[in-house]
């Protein structure tokens, strides 16, 4: 399941603003030229562990918004169908005469 919702949240959500990415890549070159080797080895664990938060509450946040809208929809049943309604009404007059 974990993986078919991957997949869907993949295929609808919206990617990243090109501004977004650019300025958090500016940032972090900034930052980087300005810190020693292991404070920024630090930094890159850091940032990995808040990408990963980031990606994880994202998945949950899709998986939950579809698992709503299943409920919904179940909720609701099966669709209404005048056709289907005339029919049964037709059925009902020919048996009943």
């Amino acid at each position: 399941m974990y993986d078919y919702m991957k997949a869907l949240q993949e295929r609808f959500d919206e990617k990243q603003p090109e501004q977004l990415v650019s300025a958090v890549q500016a940032a972090r070159e900034g930052l980087r030229d300005g810190i020693d080797a292991e404070s920024r080895r630090k930094l890159l664990r850091l940032l990995d562990a808040q990408n990963t938060l980031l990606a994880e509450s994202k998945l949950m946040s899709f998986t939950a918004g579809f698992k709503l809208a299943a409920g919904i929809a179940g909720e609701l049943g099966t669709p209404y169908s005048f056709d289907a309604d005339e029919e049964e009404k037709a059925k009902e007059m020919i048996t009943n005469g």
